[in-house]
């Protein structure tokens, strides 16, 4: 019986690497704004939390096209420690709203122009 190598994983590039930083800050920033609204416990918010929290799910699965689960899930963890430590108190969105609400949703309405931009940006 012949023993055939392990293939690894192909090995994120770095435009891949800086592109999908980006998608998880997004990931980030919808997850703490989505429990924040899910701890206002007004139910005319609920469809906009829910909203929020599946512009996360979306970011995480994009970002997994990228690199492994767990490194996405160590780069989540890592941005949104970041967030909520900048943030004055779990309320106060203001701040994450200011730098990613347009932001993430152009990144999220066409992911492959961001993309394209982090290639040019690290050739």
């Amino acid at each position: 019986m012949v023993q055939l190598p392990a293939v690894a994983a192909p090995e994120a590039s770095e435009a891949e690497i800086a592109f999908n930083r980006e998608v998880l800050e997004c990931a980030s920033y919808y997850q703490i704004s989505s429990d924040a609204i899910s701890q206002m416990n007004a139910p005319q918010m609920k469809a906009v939390g829910e909203r929020l929290l599946k512009s996360s799910i979306d970011a995480v699965a994009l970002a997994e096209k990228y690199q492994s689960k767990q490194q996405v899930a160590d780069t989540l963890a890592s941005v949104k420690e970041q967030q909520l430590a900048a943030l004055p108190n779990s309320k106060s969105l203001g701040g994450l709203m200011g730098k990613y609400k347009e932001r993430c949703k152009s990144l999220l309405a066409d992911p492959q122009r961001r993309l394209e931009y982090w290639t040019m940006a690290t050739m």
